[in-house]
């Protein structure tokens, strides 16, 4: 399952992912917000990132203006791994490098149909291990040391 979740400025795009989950058959939760009522968006990273945690879903997708606050919020989280992705090689090389198991994405620069080829990129690519799991290991270490 994929969390979902969005501020006000990010409501409309996460609209249309949610749209193309339910063509496709993906299963979503949303994570709010519900309206382009202002909202603050680390209280949607949280939740989304709460919900890793507590393994109501296995992955995640925030949306904001810029993607940067929700990026930053989310990785304030132990076994968060979230990537601000502006376009569809952005999200793989996250996937493929990094092993995000969030992206973030900015409502205020992307179009639809972009995001949509990032998250659908991000969803198709595998983690390429190796030298790159050697990393993930090294950012776990400093993960464990420095989030009591």
């Amino acid at each position: 399952m994929i969390g979902i979740g969005s501020d006000h400025r990010g409501y409309k795009l996460k609209n249309e992912i949610k749209k193309y989950f339910d063509e496709i058959g993906i299963e979503y939760k949303d994570y709010g917000t519900n309206s382009e009522e202002i909202t603050h968006y680390p209280i949607i990273a949280a939740d989304l990132s709460r919900g890793i945690q507590d393994n109501e879903c296995d992955k995640g997708i925030l949306i904001c203006g810029s993607g940067i606050g929700m990026s930053i919020a989310a990785n304030k989280f132990k076994k968060i791994r979230c990537a601000l992705c502006i376009n569809s090689e952005s999200a793989k090389l996250a996937k493929a490098h990094n092993n995000a198991n969030v992206i973030a994405l900015p409502a205020d620069t992307i179009d639809t149909d972009e995001a949509i080829r990032a998250v659908r990129m991000w969803l198709a690519t595998e983690f390429l291990n190796g030298r790159y799991l050697e990393r993930q290991k090294m950012i776990d270490e400093i993960e464990k040391e420095n989030m009591k």
